[in-house]
């Protein structure tokens, strides 16, 4: 794999378009230039989880005695939580009560961006060649930096979309997400299931 591939393979895992509604309806409270500071540092937090797992996420998860489909069910669950509130928005908004009253690492960063699909892409890759660590990073970077484009260009669609066609969109990807997460809970299950039960039993 050259790092050209990795790089498209790990942008489409990213998936900067699906994640737009989701962004859009979690930024929709705040004021224009602080929707610009939290999605940078939403990303950046995203871009050195990435890196951790790239690196040493396979020694990580050895470590502390977890398996990757722990990862994909966790991820699944809070997916579908934030699923449903897009669907049913609280009053205090779709986060509930947050510090500063804007959302820190959960959702954005973790698992919108930096997702179990894309941790475990890159764990995949640095424990497969752990020679070409460089390589997969560079190609890290290309990923992250067209999905921060696309994200950040997002926050201008404030600008053109009102407020109804928001709503509508953000409970349409509501249940869409929670479709995605039950695939990725079940996903993350079938392959625990798979992994425990011994030839013969």
């Amino acid at each position: 794999m050259t790092v050209t591939s990795a790089a498209l393979l790990l942008f489409l895992i990213l998936d900067p378009l699906g994640n737009i509604p989701v962004f859009l309806g979690l930024l929709k409270p705040l004021p224009a230039n602080r929707r610009r500071i939290v999605l940078v540092r939403e990303l950046l937090i995203a871009l050195c989880v990435l890196m951790v797992f790239l690196w040493g996420g396979k020694f990580a998860l050895d470590m502390m005695h977890l398996r990757q489909e722990s990862v994909s069910i966790a991820g699944g669950i809070v997916l579908f939580l934030i699923g449903l509130r897009m669907i049913f928005p609280p009053p205090e908004g779709l986060m509930g009560e947050l510090p500063g009253g804007e959302p820190f690492i959960v959702p954005m960063a973790i698992p919108l961006v930096a997702g179990p699909s894309g941790m475990a892409a890159v764990m995949l890759m640095g424990s497969n060649e752990p020679k070409r660590l460089m390589e997969w990073s560079v190609a890290l970077l290309i990923a992250w930096g067209a999905t921060a484009a696309i994200l950040f260009s997002a926050t201008y669609l404030y600008r053109w979309l009102g407020t109804r066609v928001l709503i509508a969109v953000e409970r349409l990807m509501g249940m869409l997400l929670v479709a995605i997460s039950v695939q990725m809970f079940l996903d993350g299950l079938s392959t625990y299931v798979a992994s425990s039960i011994t030839p013969g039993a």
